[in-house]
């Protein structure tokens, strides 16, 4: 969980149990997530509509869709920022609801909110906030995303790249299940979207659950191991992303990748 989000999360989506099956840890996992008939109104107007979706661990999972198709509205739904309208948010996990499940999440955002603090300092709220403060572990991090150096630093007087790198540690730092990636390089030059792609690579090598939204295909062809494409706030495709990108099964699908407009 992002620390610039940890006073908004006293919303959740509806949580419900599933099949039970015992982690080494005694908790039982997250996934699958499956989300049945997700509505999220404003005003008259669904911006998802009747959604539904189901998330397993195993493939990297990028989120693709035109402008517009719920893309960034439907992870804030996922992580719990935004209430449904209606629908479900099913999570597999059985005993831990609530606040246990939104700490086993984190979420990254396209433009990070960093704390008025040192590189250092962030690093150290964020393990603080989730019970897991550790000089040793804080110094690790900061080693994994390439920030050492900066650890005195004002965050904010880091580069686009670097505040994201940090980001990225910060979300890390809570060791969680499942980590949101809501276009996290779209201002980024290739250099530091390179650095943020291994990364993201590294965690979903680890174990971690990634659900990573993105507009750049060549970004998408890189990272992906499904893609689902969002189109009028609805899945209109989720399959293997090899399939998807020779072979797509919906014309919205086919329109977007062929560099049509999509509406």
């Amino acid at each position: 969980m992002p620390m610039d989000e940890a006073a908004a999360l006293h919303r959740e989506p509806t949580v419900a149990a599933a099949i039970p099956t015992i982690m080494a840890d005694g908790k039982r996992p997250l996934l699958p997530l499956e989300v049945r008939g997700l509505v999220y109104r404003a005003g008259l107007r669904n911006l998802i509509d009747e959604l539904d979706l189901t998330l397993h661990a195993g493939p990297l999972s990028v989120i693709m869709g035109p402008n517009g198709a719920g893309k960034s509205l439907l992870l804030r739904l996922l992580h719990g920022l935004l209430t449904p309208s209606c629908g479900e948010i099913r999570w597999h996990d059985a005993a831990g609801q609530g606040e246990d499940v939104r700490r086993r999440q984190a979420l990254v955002f396209q433009r990070p909110v960093l704390l008025r603090r040192s590189v250092r300092a962030n690093l150290d709220f964020a393990l603080h906030v989730s019970g897991r403060r550790s000089a040793a572990r804080r110094d690790e991090l900061l080693r994994h995303v390439g920030l050492s150096e900066r650890a005195r630093q004002p965050a904010r007087l880091l580069s686009g790249g670097e505040q994201q790198r940090l980001a990225l540690a910060r979300a890390l730092a809570t060791e969680p299940e499942v980590l949101f990636l809501d276009e996290p390089t779209a201002s980024l030059d290739p250099s530091a979207t390179a650095a943020i792609e291994g990364l993201v690579r590294q965690a979903h090598a680890a174990g971690t659950k990634i659900v990573f939204v993105t507009h750049d295909l060549g970004q998408a062809r890189r990272l992906a191991g499904e893609v689902v494409f969002l189109h009028h706030g609805r899945v209109a495709e989720q399959t293997d992303a090899m399939r998807f990108f020779d072979q797509p099964e919906s014309q919205a699908a086919a329109d977007y990748l062929s560099g049509r407009l999509v509406f």
